[in-house]
């Protein structure tokens, strides 16, 4: 187990929310709730799975709701603190202590729940996610991988709404209960669902994940320092691959359902100037084309960076803005067949067949 510094965890916030593709929540409402939870004397204890009992309980805590800028709460606030509220209830309807936080995603909001709430609460925050990146539905969750359900699952609006869901149909209508809430609270519902013993969680775990975030962030503040080039460091930290810069010429995007939906074009710059970029975007980057050639296709990882390496979220994005866009490959997990099943492109409506990647950039970059 280690304690996590100051100086690591803005790291892990911000290297977070470079993985979270324009999504994951707001860095700075995530990295407020973790330096609230410093300041009233709370530490931030991170752990490999591995060194936790088979048969102790992790939970994962987070946010659903649209990352859109105009989505606001509208009713009275009723509860302050959702998710301590929600990770009680969970315990209460378990039974049993919940002896470590698991991170449902990667991004700069919602790994910042997950941070705070472990610290709140005295447990650890095992090194790892359910996913790698961020992603816009609980579609994109790898125990669909293996067959492992996310219920029972306690949601709750700081409006007031609590409900507890002790089993679903399918994901599909576990999507829509969460999501729904979430319109009704406004702007998010708190969750803490995928209730798992230590043992039945190794298949799921993306390991090393907060590791690595903290890697990204670490190397984006020294090449500041060190007045290097930044994105050339994430691109080197994320074995990864620049693959367009230029200027946003257009960004449409609408808040639909729960869930910031649009479409962003960019005008080459530089080497790349005469070509434009499009990206899909569904909270993230999701899919995207180069002269209307795909260059990414989910679950790979499109990220949008300033020149100082750092990430910009797909609320901040504005037309006119200069972007450099790397790509990452995805965990392997979500490449399995079943993987595609939920994170591939035809999961949104794309008719391709998933191409890696790195056979896409091989071919752009000849």
């Amino acid at each position: 187990m280690k304690k996590l510094s100051e100086e690591e965890l803005k790291d892990m916030i911000l290297g977070c929310t470079v993985l979270g593709t324009g999504g994951g929540g707001d860095p700075q409402e995530g990295w407020n709730m973790v330096k609230e939870a410093m300041d009233q004397g709370n530490s931030v204890n991170m752990v490999d799975l591995d060194e936790l009992p088979e048969d102790s309980i992790i939970a994962v805590p987070y946010f659903v709701g649209s990352i859109a800028p105009d989505v606001q709460t509208k009713k009275e606030v009723k509860i302050e603190d959702p998710i301590k509220v929600a990770f009680e209830r969970m315990e209460k309807y378990l039974g049993k202590k919940i002896d470590a936080v698991l991170a449902s995603e990667l991004g700069g909001g919602n790994t910042g729940v997950a941070l705070s709430i472990a610290a709140r609460l005295n447990r650890p925050i095992v090194d790892g996610d359910l996913l790698g990146r961020a992603a816009p539905e609980l579609h994109q969750c790898t125990v669909h991988i293996f067959g492992i359900p996310m219920y029972p699952s306690v949601i709750v609006t700081e409006t007031g709404d609590m409900v507890l869901v002790e089993q679903y149909a399918d994901i599909d209508d576990y999507e829509a209960i969460a999501r729904y809430l979430s319109v009704l609270g406004g702007r998010f519902s708190a969750v803490v669902d995928t209730p798992m013993k230590v043992k039945d969680a190794k298949n799921p775990v993306v390991k090393g994940t907060l590791s690595l975030s903290i890697k990204i962030g670490e190397a984006i503040r020294k090449a500041r320092e060190e007045k290097r080039d930044a994105v050339d460091a994430v691109v080197s930290t994320l074995s990864g691959w620049r693959i367009f810069e230029g200027e946003v010429q257009r960004y449409d995007w609408r808040n639909e359902g729960g869930f910031l939906k649009g479409e962003v074009e960019v005008s080459g710059s530089g080497k790349y100037k005469g070509h434009t970029l499009k990206s899909w975007i569904m909270n993230e980057h999701i899919m995207a084309w180069i002269d209307e050639k795909p260059i990414l296709m989910p679950p790979d990882l499109l990220m949008f960076l300033r020149d100082d390496g750092e990430p910009i979220t797909n609320t901040e994005l504005r037309e006119g803005m200069k972007v450099n866009i790397i790509a990452a490959k995805a965990p392997e997990k979500w490449r399995l067949p079943n993987g595609l099943k939920y994170f591939g492109p035809k999961k949104f409506g794309f008719d391709y067949e998933y191409v890696p990647v790195e056979e896409l950039v091989e071919e752009w970059i000849k």
